[in-house]
């Protein structure tokens, strides 16, 4: 089943990593350290619980930092049209446009797993001169069922490009 992505230009690539250009984005998020309990009121809001009780169709990649976890909103969604969530915790953002530095890895989505490949990522960006504006990201784009080789995952920085 194919969810749908936000859209990118791919600016640059190289044998390790790709810089990708993203346009301004609406996404849900909720402040919270436990992955699971993240995840649950992400859910709960993209299936009905907002002011609208309307289901919105999941998206990926599931985005996630040290203590922010965001799903993306499908593309027809913008700052007038978003339901609002009845969850406190959860909220409506606008991710601003912006270069990230991305290297996909398949396997696991474990933290261990994502902080090597960010590791290495902020190595290759540091010797190519390139100016990290962020904390490392983690997208997930297969549920858990997924056998782990078909799994497909990226660490991601904000990162300075020249315009």
């Amino acid at each position: 089943m194919a969810y749908e992505e936000p859209p990118f230009t791919v600016v640059q690539t190289n044998e390790f990593y790709e810089i990708r250009y993203y346009n301004e984005r609406i996404v849900v998020q909720t402040y919270n350290t436990n992955q699971n309990s993240g995840f649950k009121k992400l859910f709960n809001y993209i299936s009905g619980k907002n002011r609208n009780s309307e289901k919105i169709a999941m998206t990926v990649p599931v985005t996630q930092t040290d203590n922010l976890m965001q799903f993306y909103l499908p593309i027809k969604f913008d700052k007038e049209n978003t339901p609002i969530p009845t969850d406190d915790d959860v909220k409506i953002s606008t991710l601003l446009e912006g270069h990230y530095a991305v290297i996909k890895y398949k396997g696991r989505s474990s933290d261990s797993n994502f902080l090597k490949h960010a590791e290495f990522l902020q190595v290759a960006l540091s010797d190519n001169g390139i100016e990290i504006l962020s904390e490392p990201i983690k997208a997930t784009y297969n549920g858990p069922f997924t056998p782990s080789f078909f799994r497909r995952n990226e660490a991601l920085f904000l990162i300075k490009w020249p315009s």
